[in-house]
């Protein structure tokens, strides 16, 4: 299988990742504007020289065996690298002023897309892609090279990566006005172990952040239920279903007006850093690196709580 592997070409892998973006052959054929046989027949040459089946037929279309999974990834990485050359040859040629890809994790959305706004602003030429998800899904890309760089709050120790600090990330506990401890002065992390905690989904760092500060006090906390959207756990926290720990960015606006209150909570707010990464091995080009110095130097401007507010 692995000399054979050496003779699959762009055009198999493209075939492969049509049929699975489109789940079905006609669908990916539609795609790559070609024939409905022309597609069957480069994914059988691709999975005669994978030696393993790459497809499964399911009721929702079809969806990649583990093995096709494996040549996606390599797909993946093999379009980031084409499209790292097309903006190469467009800079030499001076027909761009090429192109940026920054993955920001969903905390960092209250802030960051305006900081970019202001970059693309001041460089007009260049094109800026930006993809938002939980820190998981922003490493996996991070890591797969489908970024050039990362907004994030704490960079992963298992990747060797450049970090540009921009500014500070305070977290605190939100409750709605009317909670009983909304006006206690000094609260215990182990008066909250009765309290029922709105959570992020597994894979957010604000999570993991949570269940961290709970385990080194010692706390068991309960969970009422797991929600993906800051923005739902700040409504479902404001109609009572519970209180949740939460990025103070997200949740500025809540607490400027009095929908939500920040209980004091011994140890929090609990201070963490905001980050520009991208993995050492990606060689960053001009517009990525500009990207990255102007958010070293501006994306604290657009941080939403004021220095003047303790946090």
């Amino acid at each position: 299988m692995r000399d054979s592997l050496h003779d699959l070409t762009l055009r198999q892998l493209r075939a492969l990742s049509a049929v699975v973006r489109t789940k079905s052959v006609t669908g990916g054929a539609k795609w790559l504007h070609v024939t409905q046989p022309a597609v069957t027949l480069q994914i059988k040459n691709l999975q005669d020289r994978a030696e393993l089946p790459l497809l499964q037929r399911t009721g929702a279309g079809m969806v990649p065996t583990e093995a096709g999974e494996a040549l996606m990834l390599l797909w993946e990485r093999i379009e980031a690298a084409l499209a790292d050359c097309r903006v190469t040859l467009d800079m030499i040629k001076g027909l761009t002023g090429g192109r940026v890809s920054i993955g920001v994790v969903s905390t960092a959305k209250y802030f960051a897309p305006f900081a970019i706004a202001a970059f693309a602003r001041t460089h007009p030429g260049i094109d800026v892609r930006l993809v938002i998800g939980n820190r998981g899904e922003i490493i996996r890309a991070l890591s797969n090279f489908a970024l050039d760089v990362a907004l994030i709050g704490r960079p992963p120790p298992e990747l060797e990566l450049d970090k540009v600090r921009i500014g500070e990330h305070p977290h605190v506990i939100i409750a709605p006005p009317g909670h009983r401890l909304a006006r206690t002065e000094s609260v215990a992390v182990a008066d909250l172990a009765k309290e029922i905690f709105l959570n992020r989904e597994p894979g957010s760092g604000t999570r993991a952040l949570m269940e961290r500060m709970f385990a080194e006090a010692g706390v068991t906390p309960r969970i009422g239920m797991e929600i993906a959207s800051n923005e739902t756990i700040k409504q479902a926290v404001m109609a009572g279903l519970g209180i949740a720990f939460l990025s103070a960015h997200t949740v500025a606006h809540e607490l400027a007006d009095g929908r939500l209150v920040s209980l004091s909570v011994a140890g929090l707010p609990l201070m963490r850093d905001w980050f520009v990464v991208r993995l050492v091995e990606k060689a960053l080009l001009p517009p990525a690196q500009a990207l990255v110095d102007f958010l070293s130097l501006e994306a604290v401007r657009f941080l939403p709580l004021a220095p003047e507010s303790g946090w």
